[in-house]
């Protein structure tokens, strides 16, 4: 078994001396704290002095007998590996103390102290064999030294994939461009972002044309072209021209900061799985102490009281001191809050922001999709197709909706302004009243006009006339009397007929959409996609209480998302078991109603994002049932007399480093 040991700790002195080297060596970013270069040492140092005093000659201490006292040898030599043993484990040592002062005695720390104190103990009483507790100390040393260094650099991947913070903004002052805090700006503000630099605060372009990299935030590599007039979201880094940005939000509540928000914050929210660790840990730890203490002590008692023979206390303390190494925890409670972490910090690397481990945990089991029509499986992008007027000129009629529509940022109201071609004169325009889920009337010029659908004209107690296009259509009435309608027409997205199939493959049973628009067209749009069920022709509020129907049809663990991005899609967001926010076009209601945001509204994201999150807890799983399921046998075998103190190490360190390896698996999904 020494040999083996001593085999053992050769590998690992050459595997970390080549660590160091190519630390000190500078040949690449090693990634490594201060901290952690030090333990690199200590562990090498330790290690070096254990191989040299277990390669020393037997009698190598024995002249010291003759020449001071006798035993002098012994305690020299004893003197030698207790160095070597506070070398390597004085902070584990300090770190149990400070749990016993802080009433918080049971963890990690408390086992090894006690664990190797005792066998040193044990060493000093039967035959002064004490490389047993220093390799217990050295490799445990070894597995958090490689589990510090996974943990930190996952979290460092993760940083360097969100490194969208803006250091500064340009301001000009006095022709000349000052670098200024984000924070100072003030909304309206114009800003220069030249070309390499991080757009830093959200706005509209007012001069220039550039390409920018959204990589950060989207994940998607190829450049968008901004130019005069477009929004330009913080956190792009502009490629190519200088572009002039007029701010339209503070920095704090920019899109950059929103999403560093977002993934500081994440790991608050701890999933089901997290908190059942916290608790079995909390209950675990303390159980494996006290059945350690009744391992070494009642067995020996037993054998003494009972039937007559030796007791064999170091027997009986040499398994209980093994079955205290064995049940240390460390591959749960390091690796499960890892395994999410990392699952978070992957989805984000593809552009899917998830506020909380508790969200990946329900999104795995979402077996239900609800999608909102408009800016979720359309662009949002509405066109005026068709004018069907009726007693009026078409270019009047376009003017009369083009200004009743004017106090409205929603897309229609958008499209007929474009029709319409020129700035609406907002002081033309009186009296205006918008109805939920029926349009607006107003007075233009002094004359009534209504614009909306079918429900408003009946609600007005005028007949509207039927439209055989495919389209929204905006029912016009003048004067009381109806004045024809107008088409508009919504367009799919390129990949959401893709997104709806790469659903079903990902194991979404169930596809619905939900639309304000008229059967119709929600009906064609539903076909063309291979939506399942459509609910068209709804307000507001009809869209919860959809949702709140299909989650009652909902059973056992099977969850249902909604994925809109408007301000009237915040309430639904917020009702149904996860809600997905499209974060490029969603308004900011529906960002901050929502638990997950796609950030470049690609709704090919969403399958991408169940899959994920069905890979993050299937490593979950994984680790759970390697950890409990070594251990539990590893207990047997120590408690029973098989097991060493080499297997314990196994059972802690090993399974530890094992399970901390399988859940950086989470981070890698851009194969997936």
């Amino acid at each position: 078994m020494q040999e083996l040991i001593i085999n053992s700790l050769l590998a690992a002195v050459v595997l970390m001396a080549a660590v160091l080297r190519f630390v000190v060596g500078g040949r690449a970013d090693s990634g490594m704290t201060k901290k952690q270069k030090t333990m690199l040492v200590r562990i090498l140092a330790s290690a070096a002095l254990l191989l040299g005093l277990q390669l020393l000659p037997a009698g190598a201490f024995a002249g010291l007998d003759g020449v001071l006292f006798p035993g002098a040898g012994r305690w020299a030599r004893f003197a030698l590996y207790l160095a070597d043993y506070f070398l390597i484990g004085y902070d584990i040592l300090r770190k149990a103390v400070k749990g016993i002062l802080n009433r918080q005695v049971f963890d990690e720390n408390f086992l090894m102290a006690v664990a190797t104190v005792g066998a040193m103990a044990l060493a000093i009483y039967e035959n002064g064999d004490y490389l047993e507790a220093i390799a217990v100390m050295l490799f445990y040393q070894i597995g958090e030294w490689f589990q510090s260094y996974a943990v930190g650099r996952s979290r460092r991947n993760i940083s360097e994939l969100m490194d969208i913070r803006p250091d500064y903004a340009n301001v000009e002052r006095d022709g000349r461009l000052e670098q200024v805090d984000p924070d100072e700006v003030e909304i309206g503000s114009v800003i220069v972002v030249q070309p390499g630099e991080k757009v830093p605060i959200d706005g509209v372009v007012v001069e220039g044309t550039s390409s920018l990299n959204t990589s950060a935030l989207t994940g998607e590599s190829l450049p968008r072209e901004a130019g005069e007039g477009d929004e330009i979201i913080s956190g792009c880094v502009n490629m190519t021209g200088l572009l002039k940005i007029r701010t339209t939000r503070e920095f704090g509540e920019s899109t950059v900061s929103k999403i560093l928000d977002l993934v500081e914050n994440a790991s608050s929210r701890k999933s089901k799985s997290e908190d059942f660790i916290s608790r079995f840990a909390r209950i675990y730890t303390p159980a494996v102490c006290y059945s350690a203490l009744a391992l070494a002590v009642l067995p020996p008692l037993v054998r003494l009281l009972v039937l007559g023979v030796d007791a064999g206390w170091g027997v009986w303390v040499y398994r209980a001191l093994t079955f205290l190494v064995i049940s240390c925890p460390c591959a749960l409670v390091i690796s499960i809050p890892l395994s999410f972490f990392a699952g978070i910090g992957g989805a984000s690397r593809e552009g899917v922001l998830v506020k909380g481990s508790n969200y990946l945990e329900i999104l795995s089991q979402t077996r239900t999709v609800v999608f909102d029509k408009t800016g979720t499986l359309t662009q949002g992008v509405f066109e005026v197709n068709g004018i069907h007027h009726s007693g009026i000129p078409e270019e009047q009629l376009i003017e009369y909706a083009a200004l009743a529509e004017s106090a409205s940022s929603h897309p229609i109201s958008r499209s007929l302004q474009r029709a319409y071609g020129r700035e609406p004169d907002r002081s033309r325009v009186t009296d205006i009243q918008e109805i939920s889920g029926h349009g607006v009337t107003a007075r233009v010029d002094g004359v009534a006009v209504a614009a909306g659908n079918g429900r408003l004209m009946e609600r007005l107690g005028i007949q509207p006339v039927d439209c055989r296009s495919t389209g929204t259509i905006i029912h016009m009435a003048v004067d009381g009397a109806y004045a024809g309608h107008i088409v508009i027409s919504d367009v799919v997205k390129p990949r959401a007929k893709e997104a709806v199939s790469a659903l079903k493959r990902a194991g979404v049973s169930k596809t619905v959409m939900l639309t304000g628009d008229s059967r119709k067209v929600a009906e064609q749009v539903a076909a063309e996609l291979g939506i399942d069920r459509v609910c068209a022709e709804l307000l507001p509020a009809d869209k919860v209480s959809k949702v709140e129907e299909l989650l009652s049809q909902s059973r056992g663990k099977a969850k249902l998302a909604f994925v809109g991005d408007g301000i009237n899609d915040a309430p639904v967001l917020s009702r149904a078991d996860i809600g997905i926010a499209m974060g490029a076009m969603g308004s900011d209601a529906a960002i901050e109603a929502a638990d997950i945001v796609l950030m470049d509204d690609d709704p090919m994201k969403i399958a991408k994002a169940i899959r994920i999150s069905r890979k993050c807890l299937g490593i979950v799983y994984q680790n759970i049932v390697m950890a409990l399921g070594v251990k539990a046998v590893c207990l047997i075998l120590g408690a029973v007399g098989i097991a060493n103190m080499y297997l314990a190490i196994f059972a802690d360190v090993g399974v530890m480093i094992l399970a901390v390896l399988n859940a950086i698996r989470c981070l890698f999904v851009r194969k997936l």
